[in-house]
């Protein structure tokens, strides 16, 4: 089943605060891994509401971030959305985690 995937990003990383980013990174990927689309999306400011509600309406179904509020993780949770949280990486290298397999939910 394809993934669409919301990374919040800083420069070249993962940024440190879900609830502080600015811009985002919106990738599609197919059932083998490969990059269907990807687009780089900034904000007008930060805003967590905001940035949950765009989750939601791109029909995103993981986030990978660094640090998120138990408020928006719990959130984003009973919304069916797949969080993985604590990703201190470049987000090219939290990407290509989460396409190996090698991130561990919570």
């Amino acid at each position: 089943m394809p993934h669409k995937i919301l990374i919040p990003i800083q420069n070249d990383d993962v940024a440190p605060r879900f609830d502080l980013a600015t811009e985002v990174l919106i990738v599609q990927i197919d059932d083998q891994g490969s990059l269907v689309r990807e687009r780089t999306m900034v904000m007008p400011h930060h805003s967590a509401e905001e940035l949950c509600t765009l989750i939601l309406t791109e029909g995103v179904d993981t986030v990978i971030c660094n640090g998120i509020e138990d408020e928006y993780y719990q959130y984003l949770g009973w919304k069916k959305i797949t969080v993985l949280d604590s990703v201190m990486e470049k987000y090219r290298d939290g990407l290509q985690l989460f396409i190996s397999n090698h991130f561990e939910t919570k």
